[in-house]
């Protein structure tokens, strides 16, 4: 999808399709969703009317005058809704591309270890298929057998292929990406009509996007001011009575629609679409539009060390035998090999590799293992029981320390100094032990992602704290946190120290967010306000979280929370700009309403406007067009600066208030002079 990222904001086809949907959008049953926007439709009807009226009747003023007034407010709908057409057109867009990757295709179940050939949309959850080069995947599944290279650019546009394996936090696939290589077995995830893409779809047109507690309390206060503006314009009749002056419908009703906050009301959708949107060219996958506005409030970062502050390839680099313990380099080498062959991590597998550029080979010592035990979060640690009955484990500096311990053996203080010699240098020591004694220390190197600083720092600015989640020990955790310069972290984190770290921080009032891949990551992911997995990662991680990170990139938060903050500036700015409208539009229209009858009014025309008539005439056209001046405005977003709040409130109090009572002066006097040539 990364190719929509340069699309152009209003393509041919989609303002076509949206200029349709503008006078679709004027069906009442539509309209009533937007309170503001819907008394502006009554308005509007109730013009009509008049305009009609006066062909007979020129008592509420000319035919002419009645129906400029009404086209302006027809437009005025017009333009609204073609806002939230054009929102919802580029969200449509983005889903025929994806439905064409939704294309039926076979699938090879497996049935009783035989293959039986079906189609895509007979497969349910629980069935398992294999796929081979060439193939399409059918579903949506984890792989439970293989390693192949997959092409996912039909879902994330990015074109190098990624590896996906059995076991560990990347056995996830997508229905609809391609197979480039290798042979796996998938079990199926998701019911039919369920799937990934199914639920992007329908996420992307629209058809489950409901507004966002912020934007209904947005909606609720305007219609507030709506209500207020109903009670002003009725009394302001009584008045006219009273001193005399004639007010007609037009006038009263051109009054109160540009009282209104009718701008703000017109891109309320467009906005909250439009926010959806900018997160999915991030190549962001947003459940609803509240995981999105959440985003923007967040206080509390929970970033996992590996791949998002450090490159994550962490790698064994060198082997330390204990010396007291009168262990040769090769011998210890291959405890350190047959401590992790029943450890997947990638820092598992670098320890096998660097033994074999020592020469060492794992089928010669494969023969000799009875039992493997697999690593875990949880225990933190790896190892393997030989024939002869020896024992050898390696894992982090804590737990082998309490085998070591609870067996009655010491462990070697050189070995401390070591390990604190390795983790202050920001490596990250792993102890092995055979038989329950320590017999050296393997050290794994991880680099700090270049440029990392400044965007911690640029979070910093916007008032979010970042917290470190690694597994490290506390010297190895502190080193990092401080060279990459976050604000504090969580060291020999287990996965319950993660969500303990979220409740805390919720508990003083905080909103937290985190990024996760794996099914021990799933219970944090659903525990905090914004829980972002990647969409390489397991079912579990995704059914858990709000959103889904499409690029695997985590590093992808910082981009999201940035996305949020924007989507609530460009709703806040915007609504002051409408509603520091009404000052101009009220010394252009009320002035006009009385000056004929009470002269000493005429020192409220400011502006100097031609007529009552042009005044207007004047003020609704402004407030007409103004709503597709800021459209563009509303898709793109303010453009955000990582600043202080107070800081961020006076800069658009500036720009968008000020300028909201400026621009509509200029505005009205313009087209006055230019309807002061005919009237």
């Amino acid at each position: 999808m990364k190719d929509n990222k340069s699309a152009s904001l209003f393509q041919k086809k989609q303002v076509k399709d949206s200029i349709k949907q503008s006078f679709v959008k004027l069906d009442p049953r539509m309209m009533i969703k937007n309170p503001i926007m819907f008394t502006v439709e009554a308005s509007t009807a109730v013009m009509l009317v008049m305009t009609i009226y006066s062909l007979f009747n020129d008592v509420q003023g000319s035919f002419a005058y009645n129906a400029l007034v009404f086209i302006i407010l027809l437009l005025t709908l017009l333009f609204a809704n073609f806002a939230e057409a054009i929102a919802e057109a580029r969200g449509k867009a983005q889903a025929d591309s994806l439905r064409k990757t939704r294309e039926e295709t076979v699938a090879r179940r497996i049935v009783n270890e035989k293959v039986e050939i079906t189609s895509s949309s007979q497969l349910k959850k629980g069935d398992i298929f294999e796929c081979e080069t060439g193939d399409i995947i059918p579903a949506d599944g984890e792989i439970i057998e293989g390693l192949a290279s997959i092409d996912e650019s039909a879902i994330t546009g990015e074109s190098a292929p990624v590896i996906r394996e059995a076991g560990g936090d990347k056995s996830s696939v997508t229905g609809g990406t391609k197979v480039l290589s290798d042979h796996i077995r998938v079990k199926v995830t998701t019911e039919p009509g369920e799937s990934f893409l199914d639920k992007m779809i329908a996420l992307v047109e629209g058809a489950s996007r409901k507004k966002t507690p912020n934007e209904i309390a947005l909606t609720i206060l305007l219609a507030g001011f709506t209500l207020v503006f109903i009670i002003v314009c009725v009394t302001l009749k009584p008045f006219a009575d009273y001193t005399g002056t004639t007010i007609k419908i037009a006038s009263l009703i051109s009054l109160f629609v540009c009282l209104i906050p009718t701008t703000i009301g017109g891109l309320l959708s467009a906005i909250g679409i439009a926010g959806m949107d900018r997160a999915l060219r991030a190549n962001v996958i947003t459940k609803s539009g509240k995981a999105v506005e959440t985003a923007g409030d967040i206080d509390t970062l929970l970033l996992d060390k590996t791949g998002t502050i450090t490159i994550g390839n962490r790698k064994a680099t060198k082997f330390w035998p204990n010396s007291d313990m009168n262990i040769d380099f090769k011998k210890f080498t291959e405890y350190c090999m047959l401590s992790s062959i029943a450890d997947d991590t990638p820092e598992g597998k670098s320890i096998i590799e660097l033994g074999r550029e020592s020469g060492f080979h794992m089928h010669n010592l494969d023969a000799h293992v009875s039992k493997m035990v697999r690593f875990s979060a949880e225990t933190k640690c790896s190892g393997v029981n030989l024939k002869d009955g020896t024992e050898i484990r390696k894992g982090a500096f804590d737990t082998i320390r309490r085998i070591t311990e609870n067996a009655g053996n010491p462990f070697p203080k050189e070995i401390e100094e070591l390990i604190q010699a390795i983790s202050s240098n920001g490596g990250t020591p792993l102890v092995v032990c055979v038989d329950k004694k320590v017999v050296g220390v393997i050290e794994l190197q991880d680099i700090i992602k270049p440029g990392i600083q400044e965007r911690f720092a640029r979070l910093r600015k916007m008032g979010v704290k970042t917290v470190m989640v690694t597994g490290d020990n506390p010297l190895t955790a502190k080193y990092i946190a401080k060279e990459a310069g976050v604000d504090d972290f969580i060291a020999e984190a287990k996965p319950e120290d993660k969500m303990n770290y979220i409740r805390k921080e919720q508990d003083t009032g905080k909103l937290v967010a985190m990024m996760g891949d794996g099914t021990n990551d799933a219970p944090a992911l659903a525990q905090a306000n914004v829980g972002v997995a990647m969409n390489s990662g397991t079912q579990a991680a995704k059914e858990a979280g709000n959103m889904v990170d499409l690029d695997n990139d985590p590093t992808k938060l910082i981009e999201i929370v940035e996305i949020g903050k924007q989507l609530l500036m460009t709703r806040g700015t915007l609504t002051t700009f409408s509603i520091a409208n009404d000052v101009a539009k009220y010394f252009a229209i009320v002035p006009a309403l009385f000056m004929l009858s009470i002269p000493e009014l005429a020192a409220l025309n400011i502006m100097h406007l031609h007529s009552p008539e042009s005044a207007i005439l004047s003020a609704v056209i402004f407030n007409a067009i103004i709503i597709p001046i800021l459209i563009p405005l509303a898709l793109r977003g303010v453009k955000y600066k990582p600043i202080g709040a107070s800081a961020l409130l006076r800069r658009n109090l500036l720009i968008y208030g000020l300028g909201g009572i400026i621009a509509p002066f200029v505005g009205i006097k313009l087209i006055d002079l230019f309807i002061s040539l005919f009237f």
